[in-house]
């Protein structure tokens, strides 16, 4: 795992002080993606940087790496893992390539000698590069299937900018650091569109996608996408390839030369995940599996149950820390810390825009920071909702119906739920802080309906494919193309700010795409959520967490964490000379920080974190907005 940047300028001889100098500047801003080693390389219109992670031959997997040919010099930077490089290595071998590292880098940059751009159509794993081809004189951009690793890129009138992060583009005085109406409405839709990149210019690499740029300009042709196939599998054949594919990919995904760990919560994928783990390091040489928590503290002892999280974790995590026989730490946190200022100070620079998840978003990146003084390498139950159906939406009649994202009607129903019961409202839903003036140039309701309508139309039907059983199978392709994305890069960008690196098995292509079109009936064969993967590891499951009803991402109950939020919002509206107030409504603003908080949750709370998220990225970004 590793940050990578880059510029290509046809126009310029970038080994120039002042252009060498900003491509050290755009190398050093992914210095938390790369804690272990930094490099450069630059020829001509072409530079590349790297920032290290070092997880598989430590020594050896110095970037960017390079491979000259008798036409000329192919030069790298990658990001990510190749989890089949061993078999490509022997076949490349084979082939009569010579390597000198044990790297899985070496092995995808002689996979580009031997394929060109179609090495990506033959690689397992998650993954971002970038090829400086010197025989053609062309970039080449990957990125992986599903979208685990980010990568962006801004065109330029004689090239492009590239990176991880839009941090590493932005350090290069070529990049406008602009956000219009789409950028914003980006921002509050909670919807991950494929290509937006919230700043104005950017672009994101899409998943499955190929970008070129050359001399003639820039290209796109996209290698991999969700397609529609008949499933002919009966059931407890679909079940047993379920768990055959877990048991592979829980093996290529457990390999590193660093100390490895999973995130346990408690939940069906996590819990599945470090069982079968468990078993295999255990079959392997007797090692025992590290397994970390996050917890509140008073979280267990005091938990409220309501729609959202009917049971806190922490009984479950143990259960299968128990049976698994873990090496298992709780990381317990408490509101200080949560509402600490710099903690969401460094996760608005981790992810480059102001989200608004709040403690969600600061328990992870501390928890993520405990791990890594553990552990470099960490498995993720990630995607397994969105894989298998796990969320209530899926069995939401209202979501069922269409004409909207599913999840979107999951939150408009929690939003009324409280509502209905008087229960604090902290700014009345997404834009509710906003001036009305901003609310009604971003018309969110618009942007979102746009934005179902481009989704749904490359969902293929099945031939035969009953109306309800189409209905499902839309759901599942908009969970996997515009949802898990979202919670993809939140990942991503939390752990790598700590330097972990974080895989997500559940995001293996051959699963994803069995499982997809496997018919609803089949995922959901027992009446409940994900009832292939409960079936496919029932048999290494302690029977709590067997029947547990699903549960998402805990929060946070302690009412000190909302009352710490007011005060640091009032320490915000003292200051009125402050340009958050061109967009916020103050009067909404002042209501949020004096309404009675005692007892409220994620939702209730979310004005005063998107007040203090969007004060926070305005003062690190200095973002010209263009709001009308």
């Amino acid at each position: 795992m590793c940050g990578i940047t880059g510029w290509l300028s046809y126009d310029r001889d970038l080994r120039d002080p002042a252009s060498a100098s900003t491509v050290d500047a755009m190398t050093e801003t992914m210095s938390c993606r790369g804690p272990d080693d930094s490099g450069t390389w630059i020829a001509g219109p072409a530079a590349l940087g790297h920032r290290r992670l070092a997880i598989i031959d430590l020594p050896g997997g110095r970037q960017p790496m390079t491979l000259d040919t008798p036409e000329g010099t192919l030069a790298m930077v990658y990001s990510g893992e190749t989890y089949n490089f061993t078999e490509l290595r022997e076949e490349l071998a084979a082939r009569g390539h010579r390597f000198t590292t044990d790297s899985d880098t070496e092995v995808v940059l002689h996979g580009y000698l031997e394929w060109g751009e179609a090495v990506a159509e033959r690689l397992n794993g998650m993954y971002a590069f970038a090829v400086w081809d010197q025989r053609t004189e062309r970039l080449v951009m990957i990125r992986d299937r599903m979208g685990i690793k980010p990568f962006y890129y801004y065109p330029t009138a004689d090239g492009v900018l590239f990176g991880s992060e839009p941090k590493a583009i932005l350090a290069n005085p070529l990049a406008a650091r602009r956000v219009t109406l789409d950028g914003f409405r980006e921002v509050f839709a909670f919807v991950k569109t494929p290509g937006h990149a919230i700043w104005d210019g950017m672009r994101e690499v899409e998943p499955g996608t190929v970008v070129t740029v050359d001399r003639g300009g820039l290209r796109t042709h996209t290698y991999w996408s969700l397609r529609t196939q008949p499933h002919t599998d009966d059931r407890d054949t679909t079940v047993a390839r379920v768990r055959e594919l877990l048991e592979d990919i829980v093996r290529r995904q457990l390999v590193a030369d660093v100390p490895r760990c999973v995130l346990l919560s408690g939940g069906l994928d996590s819990s599945a995940l470090t069982a079968l783990a468990a078993r295999q390091l255990a079959a392997a040489g007797g090692e025992s599996v590290n397994s970390f928590a996050v917890d509140f503290v008073g979280q267990t002892e005091n938990f409220v149950a309501d729609d959202f999280r009917p049971t806190p974790d922490a009984p479950f995590v143990h259960d299968v820390a128990r049976e698994s026989r873990t090496n298992h730490k709780d990381i317990v946190l408490d509101s200080h810390t949560l509402a600490d200022p710099e903690v969401r100070a460094r996760v608005i620079r981790a992810r480059d825009m102001p989200v608004g998840l709040g403690d969600m978003d600061a328990s992870l990146y501390s928890l993520f920071k405990a791990i890594r003084q553990h552990s470099t390498v960490a498995l993720s139950g990630e995607s397994a909702d969105e894989v298998f159906g796990g969320y209530r939406q899926f069995f939401d009649e209202e979501a069922r119906k269409g004409g909207m994202f599913p999840w979107h009607a999951d939150f408009a129903r929690m939003r009324a739920a409280r509502a209905g019961h008087g229960a604090p409202g902290g700014g009345g839903g997404p834009l509710g802080i906003l001036r009305p003036e901003v609310t009604a140039a971003i018309d969110l309701p618009s942007y979102v309906s746009d934005s179902y309508a481009s989704a749904v139309t490359d969902i293929e039907r099945l031939a035969g494919e009953s109306d309800f059983e189409y209905r499902m199978r839309v759901i599942c392709y908009l969970h996997l193309t515009r949802f898990v994305r979202v919670l993809l890069d939140r990942k991503d960008r939390m752990s790598m700010a700590v330097g972990l690196e974080v895989r997500v098995p559940f995001c293996d292509h051959r699963l994803v795409e069995y499982v997809y079109n496997t018919p609803w009936s089949l995922k959901s064969f027992d009446g409940r959520e994900k009832s292939l993967l409960r079936e496919a590891t029932a048999d290494v499951l302690p029977r709590s967490v067997y029947d547990r009803v699903k549960s998402p991402y805990p929060s946070t109950q302690d009412p000190k964490y909302a009352l710490a939020l007011q005060h640091h919002v009032k320490d915000l509206l003292a200051k009125p000379s402050h340009r958050i107030f061109d967009l916020l409504d103050r009067t909404a603003v002042e209501r949020a920080a004096n309404e009675d908080v005692q007892g409220a949750g994620q939702f209730a709370r979310n004005g005063l974190e998107r007040a203090l998220d969007l004060s926070i990225w305005l003062d690190t970004y200095n973002p010209e907005l263009a709001l009308s």
